[in-house]
Parts: C-alpha cells; structure tokens; sequence
C-alpha cells in the first residue's frame, strides 16, 4: 500500500516528483486487484510507463489443486495470462526488493521465467543462509553498507542506552520489562519535546516521534498494551488510542490504516507493539525509540530491528552547522538494559554493520521531563495583538523591583484597532525589506507614515458592523493614522533596527590543502582473485585458468587513486597535483611496505578499489582544507528585519525565575528559563552559563533595551575547517550612542580559531551595518572584543566590562 501510494502523483512521497518525463504523463500502476481487469497489450493505450507492483508469492504461489497460478491463467483480452504477458515484453526491468527473501526459493525460478531485459535486487543484507553459515552474494554491483552510510551522516545515530551501574541480573523478567519500558517512554517524551523545539526554532515541519516495543508473541503483545493503557506511570503518558498493536490477531485493515499515517503529525499513535511483522521493509522516518522484549541476538537486533528506526525525517542530520545541541533529533534510542554490553560489542567486531554509541541514564535523568517553551518577541503582546505571556511566577525572594514581573497595559485593546494594527505590522515588515528604507526611526517621518496610511487603506477589508452603527470615511481614515502612529513608535521602541546583511564573495572561490601525512590505520584490502572460472554448458565441467595484471592496467596505481580524486568539485588537479600525487604515494607505499604485498597485487587493489582509496584520503584532506578567496563583499538586502520567533526546552516544573535568582547548580542553568524584565524584547529567555545571567542582570540596568538573538537573526556564517556554522552573538544591546553585540567566552577559550573566527564575521558585518546605519540618521554597530567569564559581576558597570573586553 505504501508503495502504490509512493508512484501516485500529489502524495506526499511522490518518488517521481520534478522529473519532466513525468510533468505530462503519469505513469500506469498495475497492482494484484486491477491487472486482469485491462488489455495491457494495447500499444499506447494507457500510458507508455506502467510499473507493477506484486508480491513475490502472487507470483510463484499455487492454488489448490494443484492448477496454476491465477497470474498465469488465459485471459480473454490478452489472448495469454498476464504472466506470459509480462515475459514476453521486450523492456522488463524487475525491481526485486528484499531480494534475500527468496533466494534459493521458487521465486528465482518464477523470477527467470519472466526473462527481465534488466533485473536489480536491493537488500540491506546481502547474504544466504546455508548449512555451511552465512554466503555473501557474489552478484552485489553497487555496495553501499550501513557503515558507510552512518559515516556520511545519511542515517540516524544509533544509541545504545541502559542506566548506570544497573544490573538486569537483580530483577525478575517481568520487572525488567517494566524497567526498560518506563526508561523508554521518558526517552520518547524527551524526543517529543526536542523535535517541537526544533519545529518552532526553524519553522521546519513538525515531526511526531514514536516508539517501537518488540514482543514475544501476541499473547503478551496483549499484555504490554494493556499494562500500558492503564498501568499509573504509563497512563500518565498516553491515552489508549495512542498505543497500535500490530500482530496476526488484530484486523488487517485498521492496522494497516494507522500504520500508514504514523508519519503524520497529526496522527494520535505514539507506540507500537509488534510480533515479527516490522522486521524489514518498513520505510518510516519517525521511529525515535526501540524496546525491545523478545529474546534476540545482538546481531539479530543490530540488522533487523535497529534498522527501522535508522531514517532521517528531514533527510539530513540537522545538528551542525551550530546546532549540536539537537542531536537528540538525529539519534535513534535502543533500550536494551540486558544487552546492553552484548550488542556493543557485536556493533566492535570488524565485519559488523554499524558502530554504536552508549548512553547511560542517571537517576537525576530518570526524574527529570522537560517541556518545550516558546518566546516570541514582545512587540505583539505590546501592542495587544497576541495574549500577554503568563508563565508560572516565579518565587523569587531575591527579586528586585528592576526584575519583578510586569504586565503592561496593551496599546490596543479594541478589536477595530487590533485588525488595523497587524495590517500595519504586515506593512512595516513589507518596507523594512527594501535595502533603501533606513532603519526603524524612519517609521516616524510624517511622509512614511503618511505612505503607510495609504497602503493600509488599500489593502484593509472593512469589516462588518453592528446593525444600526455607520462609521464615516473620515472617521475610519482618522482610526487608521492614529494606529498607524502609535505601532510605528512602538516598532522603534520595542525593536531594535538590524538591517539584513548577505556576505558574496568576488571573484572565484578555490580550496587549497596543507601538506599533511595520511593516518593509514585500518586501511586494509584483500587483492581480488585473478583466477577465471569456465563453465561447460554441453558437459557442466569447470576449468580455471589465472590470469596476470599487468597487461591490463594503463595507469600507476598512483595515477588511478589521482584521477579519482580530481573528480570531487573542490580538488583542482592544476594547483594541486604535486601534493595529490604525495597522497597517493603514501596509501600506495602503506599498501606495498606495511601490508608486504607485491607490486602486482597492489596495482590489482588500487584498479579494484579506485574510488574508495580516493574517498579515503579525501575525508582526511578535508580537514586539512582552507578557503582560498579574494575577498567578500557585503551587501545590504533589507532596511530593517523583524525579530525572529525563539523556542528552548526547560524542566516541566520549574518556574520561570527572575534574574537575581541563580539556579540550584550553576552548572545546571541551561535547564531553567528567565524572566521578569523591563528591558528585554523577549519575555523569557534561557542562558548558557551562569556568567551570561548575571551580565544580563547589567544589561537590565544599564541598557536601552537588550535581547538574546534567536536562529537566523543575523545569518552569519563562520568556518572551521570549511564546515559552515551558524553564529548568533550571546548578547545585542542597544545604548545611547551604539548598538553592542556581546560574547560571554570562558578565558581559557579567548584564543581559540573558533572563537577569533567569529569575531572577525561579526566585525565585518558590523562594519557595514555602521556604514548604513550612520547614512540613514542610525546608531553604529560594535563587536568589542569577548568578555572573560570571571570578570562578570554585578558590581562591574557595563561600560567598564566593555573596556575590559
């Protein structure tokens, strides 16, 4: 169902979806219940691609009775069965996937007598099982293994999770099963709250995660379902239609339905109990958290179960680029307290098809639930355009008057104003796009108003009043300047002007690489056999006869690992070719000296191997790679952009706490939210160290009006070691006679790359924000050198902690 679904135009997976072969035509999809009821032979009747879909056993089964199959019975407006129909076309292409179901089965044989033009089999697991042990197949053309995969970052990151200094031993099975299933609904709530943060963090779609418990058989399928619908702990969690059974004793259809909308947001399920029915084949990008409670090898679990959960919702691990902090939205759980040393090291054998990390759960983790917290900017609720924020007060008997909570009357309270209000928000936004509008203090210039009131006119849909009310032209014009006057003072006092800045390089971008010695740790390879295998049709006596290297081989084994290389986008083989050549002599020499193999046998490895030998040294070159640019340029794009939405986690009962309040730990402090203020354009706000708290508290004195920026407020862009990453300052305040951005830095860290990078990103975007701010009447822009953590206290005023920096 999946499948049909995913080759139908306008779904979701559409796989075919921007292809211009398909833009006119959509392709004819024959499935099991439609195939008999066409003339397929039809020359162009319906559709010049048609793609079936079946399964193997419509295929090869047989009904009772011994006739043959329904697919190869005579049809009337085929004039043969469907089964000869298809043998007979002369472009078959057979997509086999799963393809070690049925290896040594009546499936091949069914399968050579549809005589494909083309056949590809797909499987993750590319072997048979023989009395012998497992055969690797001999057929793979492309092998792209799990490991690999994992090390590109295509996949999730599979964890491994038991709680610390715990031992299984001590419990009795059924105690267990409670333990690990209590420890694997805390993992998913985390999960949820992680993803919903992200969700209001980027604006990237909203994913719902759910978790996975393997079961023995149905019978205690039946049992965990109930334990979990009405078990205290568990039911405080889930309501019942959260939790799907699926096993051979619910009915087909339902579970069917509901295992196909899992991925949707909006779909109630968030566990799912299985018996050996979602072992493979099962492509959703949602699975989060795996229980596991059917007795199992590690290697079973690794590449049966694991991989279900193992698909990236967004397609990309999403925690780089300066969002490492939401790993845990590129992480799959498995909780295995009892095998949890035996599936580590089954993932450290050599042959093993993934490494995996561990995670051990203290009691403090275990107590702990967070909950996701939203802090739009305070102009709306200003203004009265959305509700005021009431978090939970806080019991701060350290609060002084300048942190105490505050609930400003609204600007506007009637509905009328209110509507006219956020046409005039949606307009200034409009105005501040344009690079010649000047910074928000224009807003208050007679003429722009003026514009603004006749854009708003236009663009404003009167609303329907009250029987027996008029309201005159003059009247409504008159409402409209008022608003129009009241909202741009309030953006200029409640906002602070940043204009949008892009950074474009001039001239062409080129990499270089540093000289470097190539770590050859684990580089081995197996030389291919050179012996041919004939094999007699007439006689089915086989021969073997050896056959030498060097009379096909073109290139050195250095040129082949070269040519290779100049294939990746950013190897420029003119201004680099001495130090690849080096590179290359390096694998070359660790494979000849280290390894003692012949010429000959090298030259066959490096032919065999070409492309992964290249990859190999090209992941090492990387991090040893800089950016060769002339300059760049910075361009402003827009006059003056609003402040961005902001979104963290934080422990579901805390309080929001007020500044002069430090947390219980200091080292802790990420996990509470602040509060409270008179200066900040956020009203709640989350800190990294304790030092940024207490600077904030300085800030709240002795500032104009201060924030703490959220994601993409000023698209900056820094590099370590070529990786793009996202920097956002600590800190942006507005004084009397600047703008500040501010960096809270440990001392120790005051030199580090990292942190001299950014600063020279944010000088040279604060340089053109001066220059336009200055030509527009505004305020300059300054990134003063980072403040040492251990300067910070309260006592220090801020001019002086800026003269420190």
């Amino acid at each position: 169902n999946k499948l049909i679904k995913d080759f139908t135009a306008g779904t979701a997976k559409y796989v075919f979806k921007g292809l211009a072969d398909f833009a006119n035509t959509q392709a004819v999809v024959i499935t099991g219940d439609n195939y008999m009821q066409t003339d397929w032979g039809s020359a162009g009747l319906y559709g010049k691609i048609r793609i079936n879909v079946f399964n193997i056993s419509k295929i090869n089964s047989e009904v009772r009775g011994g006739k043959e199959p329904k697919i190869k019975r005579f049809q009337e407006v085929l004039g043969d069965g469907y089964f000869q129909y298809l043998s007979n076309l002369p472009d078959l292409v057979l997509l086999m996937d799963e393809s070690h179901r049925y290896r040594a089965s009546a499936g091949v044989r069914a399968i050579n007598e549809l005589r494909p033009a083309l056949g590809i089999e797909l499987t993750a697991t590319p072997f048979s099982e023989t009395p012998k042990g497992t055969v690797r197949f001999k057929n793979i053309v492309q092998d792209y293994p799990l490991g690999k995969a994992l090390l590109d970052g295509f996949v999730k990151e599979p964890v491994v999770v038991t709680r610390k200094d715990f031992l299984a031993s001590q419990l009795s099975e059924l105690e267990l099963e409670h333990v690990k299933l209590e420890d694997g609904i805390r993992l998913h709530e985390r999960v949820k709250v992680e993803l919903e943060t992200y969700h209001r963090q980027t604006n990237e779609a909203r994913v719902k995660p759910f978790m996975l418990v393997i079961a023995r058989d149905t019978t205690h399928a039946s049992a965990l379902k109930a334990l979990i619908q009405s078990h205290p702990f568990f039911a405080a969690y889930h309501h019942p239609d959260k939790v799907l059974q699926v096993d051979s004793s619910q009915a087909e259809e339902l579970m069917v339905q509901r295992l196909l909308e899992i991925e949707n947001a909006d779909d109630p399920t968030e566990i799912v109990i299985h018996v050996n029915m979602l072992k493979e084949g099962w492509d959703v990008t949602n699975l989060y958290t795996i229980v596991p409670l059917r007795a199992a090898s590690a290697r079973i679990l690794i590449e049966q179960t694991i991989g279900r959960g193992l698909r990236l919702p967004y397609g990309r691990r999403v925690s780089t680029g300066g969002f490492e902090e939401y790993r845990a939205v590129d992480r799959l759980n498995i909780v295995a307290h009892d095998k949890f040393q035996e599936i580590i090291d089954e993932a450290n054998k050599p042959n093993s098809l993934l490494r995996l990390e561990t995670l051990e759960l203290t009691n403090e983790d275990l107590r702990e639930r967070i909950r996701s917290v939203a802090s739009n900017p305070s102009l709306e609720a200003w203004l009265g355009l959305s509700a005021t924020p009431a978090p939970e007060t806080a019991t701060d008997a350290n609060s002084s008057n300048d942190t105490a909570l505050t609930t400003p009357t609204a600007v506007f309270t009637n509905p009328e104003e209110q509507r006219i209000a956020r046409v005039v928000i949606k307009e200034i936004e409009r105005l501040g796009k344009n690079a010649t509008s000047g910074t928000t203090s224009s807003l208050l210039r007679p003429e722009v108003q003026k514009n603004l009131v006749e854009e708003v006119q236009r663009r404003l849909v009167p609303s329907q009043t009250p029987l027996g009310f008029t309201e005159t032209p003059s009247t409504i014009n008159s409402s409209i300047m008022a608003v129009v006057a009241k909202t741009a003072e309030a953006v200029v006092d409640k906002t602070i002007s940043i204009p949008r800045i892009m950074v474009v390089p001039i001239g062409e971008v080129r990499f270089e690489y540093n000289p470097f010695v190539i770590d050859v740790k684990g580089l081995q390879f197996s030389p291919a056999s050179n012996t041919l295998t004939v094999h007699s049709l007439q006689t089915n006596i086989q021969e073997f006869i050896g056959v030498g290297v060097k009379g096909f081989l073109e290139k050195t084994p250095e040129d082949s690992i070269v040519s290779a290389l100049v294939s990746y986008n950013d190897v420029d083989y003119l201004a680099q070719s001495e130090l690849l050549y080096d590179f290359a002599k390096q694998v070359v020499l660790h494979l000849s000296q280290t390894l003692g193999l012949e010429t000959d046998v090298v030259a066959r490895i490096v032919q065999d191997n070409q492309k992964q030998l290249a990859r190999f040294i090209y992941l090492q070159m990387r991090e040893h790679r800089r950016e060769a640019v002339t300059q760049y340029e910075h361009q402003v794009r827009s006059g003056f952009i609003p402040l961005k939405p902001n979104a963290f986690t934080a422990l579901i009962d805390s309080p929001v706490l007020g500044l002069s309040q430090p947390p219980p730990s200091k080292s802790e402090i990420q996990k509470y939210v602040y509060g409270h203020f008179k200066r900040c354009l956020y009203p709640i706000v989350k800190f990294e160290s304790d030092a940024e708290r207490l600077f904030a508290i300085i800030l709240e004195r002795e500032s104009l009006k201060w924030f703490r920026p959220a994601r993409g407020q000023f698209q900056m862009e820094y590099r370590l070691h070529l990786d793009p990453k996202e920097y956002q300052p600590d800190f942006v305040a507005e004084l009397e006679n600047q703008i500040v951005m501010i960096e809270i830095k440990a001392r120790n860290e005051l030199e580090s790359a990292e942190v001299l990078e950014k600063a020279r990103v944010a000088r040279l975007w604060c340089e053109k924000a001066s220059e336009y701010a200055l030509e527009h009447g505004g305020k300059p822009w300054v990134y003063p050198n980072p403040i040492p953590h251990d300067e910070v206290n309260v006592a220090m005023s801020l001019e002086r902690l800026l003269r420190v920096s």
